[in-house]
C-alpha cells in the first residue's frame, strides 16, 4: 500500500493532473504542482502563519477559484484559532492565472484545447513552508491536540530526474494528440526534452535568449513524432511572482506584444 502523505491539519496529498482527457491542440509542461494556502490566526486574532500549504490544488495550474470553500472544510481545534483565505491574491493560483493570460491567450489557446502537465504531479514543501511548519505546527501542538504529523515531502530536484515519470509524461503527450508543446522554464527542457533530443537542448537559453529568438517554435522529434516545441520562461518570471529574472520577464513581455500584433493583424484581415 502506498504511503499517504498529509498536510498540516490532515488533508491528504493528492495527484494533480489533467482532468479532461479529450484530444488537445497544445501540451503544456511545468515543474511541480502547487497547493492551497491558508492564513492561520491564533485565538486572539493574531497571525501565526501568513500562508501555510494546507491542501493540494484542486486542479492543475489552479487559478485560485473557491479557495474559501476549500479552506472552510478544514477543521482545526477551536483552541488553535482559525484558517482563512490570505488577502494577498498571489498566494493562491497565481501561476494558473499567469498561464491563462500570459501564455495560452497570446497563442490563441485556452484550457479547453490545452493539456496541462507537471514534471512532478504533486505538491512539495519548499524551505519557507518547512520553516513555518517547524516553528508553529510543533510536536508539542501535535501531541496536545492529537493532530496529524505533516508528511508532505520536501522539494528535491533529484526527483525531477525520473525515467518512470518521463514515460508517464510521454504517454500523456501521446494521449493528448497535441501537435504543439509549451515548455515552461529550464526544468521541462532539462528533465524531459533533453532525453529525446540527444542532449542538444539542456536549458532555456540553449534556444536563444534574445528578443529575436525567445519563444520561437522549433520543429523537433519526440519518440519519432514531429512536434512544434515552444520553449518559454517559467510563469514565475513572466508574472514577476516572488524572486524572478527581469531579463526573462522582459523577453516574455516582448513575446506577448509580438503575438498580440499577429492576432490583431489576423483579425483585421478576416
Amino acid at each position: 500500500m502506498k504511503q499517504r502523505y498529509k498536510f498540516p491539519f490532515g488533508q491528504d496529498l493528492k495527484k494533480v493532473q489533467q482532468n479532461n482527457r479529450n484530444p488537445k491542440k497544445a501540451f503544456v509542461l511545468g515543474v511541480y504542482a502547487s497547493a492551497v494556502h491558508a492564513k492561520w490566526f491564533d485565538n486572539n486574532g493574531k497571525t501565526k502563519v501568513q500562508a501555510m500549504a494546507v491542501d493540494s490544488e484542486p486542479e492543475i495550474f489552479w487559478t485560485g477559484e473557491n479557495a474559501k470553500k476549500i479552506i472552510d472544510k478544514i477543521k482545526i481545534p477551536n483552541e488553535l484559532g482559525k484558517l482563512e483565505v490570505p488577502k494577498n491574491n498571489n498566494l493562491n493560483g497565481p501561476s494558473g492565472r499567469v498561464l491563462d493570460n500570459l501564455y495560452l491567450k497570446p497563442l490563441n489557446l485556452n484550457r479547453n484545447n490545452s493539456w496541462l502537465c507537471d514534471l512532478i504531479p504533486y505538491s512539495r514543501v519548499n524551505k519557507k513552508q518547512k520553516k513555518a511548519i517547524e516553528k508553529h505546527y510543533t510536536i508539542e501542538l501535535i501531541e496536545k491536540f492529537n493532530l496529524n504529523f505533516p508528511t508532505i515531502p520536501d522539494f528535491d530536484r533529484k526527483e525531477l530526474n525520473s525515467d518512470k515519470r518521463r514515460l508517464e509524461i510521454l504517454n500523456e503527450l501521446i494521449h493528448s494528440s497535441a501537435k504543439t508543446i509549451l515548455l515552461l522554464g529550464d526544468e521541462p527542457i532539462r528533465y524531459f526534452l533533453k532525453y529525446f533530443t540527444n542532449n542538444k537542448f539542456k536549458k532555456l537559453s540553449d534556444f536563444g535568449d534574445s528578443f529575436d529568438k525567445y519563444g520561437k517554435a522549433h520543429k523537433l522529434k519526440i519518440n519519432d513524432k514531429d512536434y512544434e516545441v515552444i520553449p518559454l520562461c517559467h510563469p514565475r518570471q513572466a508574472g514577476r511572482l516572488g524572486n524572478s529574472s527581469s531579463k526573462w520577464g522582459q523577453l516574455h513581455d516582448n513575446w506577448i506584444k509580438e503575438k498580440n500584433k499577429i492576432i490583431k493583424h489576423t483579425h483585421s484581415t478576416c
